[in-house]
């Protein structure tokens, strides 16, 4: 894989550069991320914020988490794709959407996360770790 990486919203008024490969991918079957993704799941890349060059007008959106943390999103006004999740306590690490690059060769989870709420006709692939809720 060559990096950069480039990505855009679907209007392209957000555009973003992944300068790196992410730290892992996963996959979170969570009733939340069902209805951001509206799928059985959502992909997630963990990368640092400094691994991201991003161009473009995002709005916020944030929630409580189960953790007791804030769950914030930014998002393209535009066309309301997500872009990435954040910790507000972590601004240093983001939670990339890695389905709007144009290579999305990357996009291999290694974990599957919230399980106990999957979809039961979605079967996870062998050789992935699965956890019950967030580990």
């Amino acid at each position: 894989m060559s990096y950069p990486i480039n990505g855009a919203c679907q209007c392209g008024g957000v555009t973003y550069q992944l300068l790196s490969e992410p730290q892992m991918v996963v996959a979170c079957h969570c009733k939340e991320c069902q209805k951001l993704s509206t799928s059985a799941f959502s992909i997630t890349a963990m990368v640092n914020a400094d691994q991201v060059k991003f161009e473009g007008e995002m709005a916020d959106w944030s929630r409580p988490a189960d953790s007791g943390n804030i769950s914030a999103a930014k998002f393209c006004p535009g066309c309301g794709n997500r872009i990435y999740h954040y910790n507000p306590a972590e601004p240093d690490k983001i939670k990339l959407k890695p389905s709007n690059l144009s290579d999305t060769s990357i996009i291999k989870p290694v974990a599957h996360v919230w399980v106990s709420e999957k979809q039961d006709w979605y079967t996870i692939p062998e050789g992935v770790r699965v956890f019950d809720k967030q580990p």
